[in-house]
């Protein structure tokens, strides 16, 4: 792209308004080589990028054409589609909801708009419930402030995955000009009959279906007199959901913290409103202490992420990884399941879905209770599709669970990033479900007197001292995106004979779908579909992996290790992590 060219158009060109145009003259030199470079991608989950004008930049433009491109594409599908769009507490986040909303009535597409901003995962429940062709939701998850997003879901209520990400795609990339986006106004819409404001009902049916899911309803509500919880929804969408979940469950000690609980699209009290990072606890932890509180949680703006910290026996707080959290709800599942009767009959029927950068303790977990590992691409659409083939497959089988035909039972997925499902009334993760199944299982284990801090302990003893972690390379603009591209190039062609003092036994390089073994040079299928990602396997029970990262302009690397004691996995994992990260800086 000729980003001094689309510069001027953008300056003159009627078809831009004239506060739009005006930013755009005003813009830097820098500014513009970085608004302009390039054409904001839609990738296989959607747009997102930093609001502002220019090609490449959330706007009313760049988000107009991905609607537009989106409605012809439905309309190919149907004529009479439909589509649910939710939106969270970001900047413009109601008014690209809103826009999209007209675009798609304009083309003659049903829209269930949602009254006011809402979780994510209500979102992909609110597709399913209403019988909708697609969903959108205008979010930038746990991104700065600066960003926002526009999320694209299919029928089924999972994220758009092959063969519908590609043709989505190439028909945003079919839309000529922004001069040929369709709009009508939201009161003409509503007139049409082609615009419903939504809110109540799914809500109430929503958070029905996440309740019924608790397992011992009469144990959680006695122990929900005990226990204390303080919860902050980082100024986003969670506040309501969580705390009416928690309500009516029969927790009666919820701690909020306020200065936290308004939506606010500056996040004000954050630097970065994501609960992975420790710093966004700050506040929370202070409440906790104040209220000695037994647990402390924290979602991200769209509310599909859950953060933890529990209290310890000496009265200190102890914080979970996404992995650990995952791992610890999927644990108080599989066992409450087994001493209900619920697990499948034959064991192996029964899927535990996960994705190639979460823990090894899947596994020794999984295998404990006689289940099946799925592995699946990073990204927790390829989880919510692992359900859709199950349910295609139990449908071909007569409803019969059987894993030799892949029709296997859904009994939990997760994701190192913090996010997780139970259920199926939705397909992606839930962090207002998350929440509920966490302090169900709090509550359990608070009742044979023990914290989430004991059980972690007693998983590591019984499952082996696995550990991990994440490192994150910021390369903005396009000088970023060749040196990203220069690295995953450089590993491919050389890949290292060790990292860290430990042998590289294969390489899964999955842009080509092939395994490679570097002592004999076998190679083999990855099994998954081509994604922009190198997985290390390594001698000793550890592995590493690195793949650009499909919503910020960053390089990310994972590692994990299993060691022989806590302290002895922490001393093996930072000596891997400085490994791989030395192959980056040396000349």
């Amino acid at each position: 792209m000729d980003a001094a060219a689309e510069w001027h158009r953008w300056c003159t060109d009627p078809v831009f308004d004239e506060q739009t145009r005006a930013q755009v003259r005003a813009m830097s030199e820098e500014e513009r080589q970085d608004a302009f470079y390039c054409e904001l991608s839609f990738g296989t989950g959607g747009l997102r990028g930093i609001i502002g004008a220019g090609t490449n930049r959330m706007n009313v433009y760049t988000v107009g054409k991905a609607t537009q491109g989106l409605a012809d594409f439905i309309r190919t599908q149907s004529a009479a589609g439909s589509v649910v769009i939710a939106y969270d507490s970001r900047r413009m986040s109601k008014e690209f909801a809103l826009d999209s909303a007209c675009i798609l009535a304009a083309n003659g597409i049903r829209t269930y708009l949602f009254e006011d901003l809402r979780p994510t995962p209500e979102l992909s429940f609110a597709v399913r419930r209403l019988g909708a062709t697609a969903g959108i939701v205008i979010t930038a998850s746990h991104n700065p402030p600066a960003y926002n997003g526009y999320k694209v879901y299919w029928s089924d209520g999972g994220q758009i995955v092959p063969p519908y990400d590609a043709r989505i795609i190439a028909s945003i990339g079919a839309v000529a000009d922004y001069a040929s986006i369709r709009r009508m106004s939201a009161e003409q819409a509503k007139a049409c009959g082609l615009l419903s404001v939504i809110g109540k009902e799914v809500d109430d049916a929503y958070t029905a279906e996440i309740e019924k899911l608790v397992l011992r309803p009469a144990l959680v509500r006695e122990m929900g007199k005990k226990l204390k919880i303080v919860y902050t929804p980082l100024h986003g969408t969670g506040n309501l959901p969580v705390r009416r979940v928690l309500v009516e469950l029969g927790f009666e000690h919820v701690y909020v913290v306020p200065e936290q609980e308004a939506p606010d699209g500056d996040f004000p009290t954050v630097e970065y409103p994501n609960p992975e990072d420790k710093r966004a606890f700050r506040l929370a932890l202070e409440l906790a202490e104040r209220v000695g509180a037994d647990l402390v949680l924290a979602t991200d703006p769209d509310a599909d992420r859950l953060g933890v910290y529990c209290r310890t026996k000496d009265g200190g707080y102890y914080p979970f990884t996404g992995n650990m959290s995952g791992l610890l709800i999927a644990q108080y599942l599989l066992s409450a399941r087994e001493e209900l009767g619920m697990l499948p009959a034959r064991r192996a029927d029964g899927a535990l879905v996960t994705t190639i950068v979460s823990s090894d303790m899947v596994y020794p977990v999984a295998a404990r209770y006689g289940l099946t590992v799925i592995r699946t691409l990073t990204g927790f659409k390829y989880i919510g599709e692992q359900i859709k083939k199950f349910e295609q497959a139990l449908a071909a089988n007569g409803g019969i669970p059987d894993a030799g035909k892949g029709a296997y039972v859904y009994e939990f997925g997760f994701e190192e990033s913090y996010g997780c499902l139970v259920g199926t009334y939705a397909r992606d993760k839930d962090a207002v479900m998350a929440v509920t199944a966490l302090c169900e299982a709090a509550a359990y284990y608070a009742s044979l007197g023990k914290t989430l801090a004991d059980v972690m302990s007693d998983m590591y003893e019984m499952y082996g001292y696995y550990a991990e972690d994440l490192a994150s390379v910021t390369l903005k603009g396009a000088d970023g995106a060749r040196r990203i591209a220069d690295m995953m190039s450089a590993l491919r062609c050389a890949p290292p004979a060790e990292v860290g003092g430990r042998r590289v036994a294969a390489l899964c390089d999955y842009a080509c779908g092939l395994r490679r073994e570097l002592s004999t040079g076998r190679e083999e299928p990855c099994g998954l579909p081509k994604s922009n990602v190198l997985y290390f396997e390594l001698e000793g029970d550890a592995w590493c992996c690195v793949r650009p990262s499909g919503t910020e302009p960053k390089i990310k690397f994972y590692f994990g290790v299993k060691g022989n004691s806590c302290a002895d996995s922490k001393t093996q994992l930072a000596a891997l992590r400085a490994g791989f990260l030395q192959l980056f800086t040396e000349d």
